[in-house]
């Protein structure tokens, strides 16, 4: 039996999924597409999973595509079978998709490098913590192609243009705290610290908020920068007449009148 190229774990609370193709960097075949969103569907239907961590196995988070699945042999129709349209359109946008559209809070855990479409992933959770020893390489430049699995839309919103051109045109190689210095990233873990337990760590506490507000404060600010002021103090309301009718509001209320820690539910 062949091993699982994406692992499922449920720590409590907070699902860790790890993508496990160590000896490729964790690059992406189909078949890992497919099982990520596997464990996608396992969280969107067990209620009590209230947070997400994903990582990479081995030294590397995750490497964009895995090229050995584009058939680059010589010969008739080369240009169609090498072609990453289809991957693009079946495989990553879809994952990237899910990923954003989930809902429970997300932590990426950068263990080591990552690169290509693997930065895109890293960028498309709410939250992303890196090793001391990680890096970023947007990479795609270097092969003839552009940024993709959201990494164009991404890259403005965490960098700013300027930046952004720069790292994607240039795809040099970023240390882990330049990532954070400009935006890409959350935060680094020290030398010497677990990335993945601190990431664990980051999502325990997420799991104990009221999940239904971060996910909304997710999409509203996602949505912020194509809305005028208008439209998005449209949208702050109406999300709040929304969340005015959940469990966890009238919790947190209560527990702040009366002094005490709230017991948030996630409902």
């Amino acid at each position: 039996m062949t091993e699982k190229t994406v692992l499922y774990e449920a720590r409590g609370a907070v699902a860790l999924v790890t993508l496990n193709r160590p000896q490729a960097l964790n690059s992406f075949t189909r078949e890992m597409h497919e099982q990520l969103w596997d464990a996608f569907a396992k969280i969107e239907h067990d209620k009590s999973i209230r947070a997400m961590v994903l990582t990479g196995a081995g030294r590397g988070f995750c490497a964009g595509a895995d090229l050995a699945e584009f058939d680059f042999t010589p010969g008739p129709d080369l240009v169609k079978r090498a072609d990453p349209g289809p991957i693009i359109d079946q495989a990553f946008n879809p994952t990237v998709r899910k990923l954003q559209a989930l809902r429970v809070p997300t932590v990426a855990a950068i263990n080591g490098s990552a690169a290509g479409a693997g930065v895109s992933i890293a960028m498309g959770c709410d939250l992303a913590l890196a090793a001391s020893n990680a890096s970023f390489t947007l990479a795609f430049s270097k092969i003839g192609l552009v940024p993709d699995a959201g990494g164009t839309w991404f890259l403005i919103k965490k960098l700013g243009l300027a930046r952004a051109m720069g790292a994607a045109m240039l795809s040099d190689k970023m240390p882990a705290n330049d990532a954070k210095e400009w935006g890409m990233i959350w935060d680094v873990v020290p030398e010497g610290q677990n990335c993945v337990e601190a990431a664990m760590k980051l999502a325990q506490r997420l799991a104990t908020m009221p999940t239904k507000a971060l996910v909304e404060t997710r999409r509203l600010l996602r949505a912020a920068a194509s809305h005028d002021l208008d439209h998005q103090l449209d949208l702050e309301r109406d999300t709040q007449s929304a969340l005015g009718r959940t469990h966890d509001y009238f919790e947190g209320v209560g527990a702040f009148r009366e002094k005490r820690a709230p017991n948030f539910k996630g409902e």
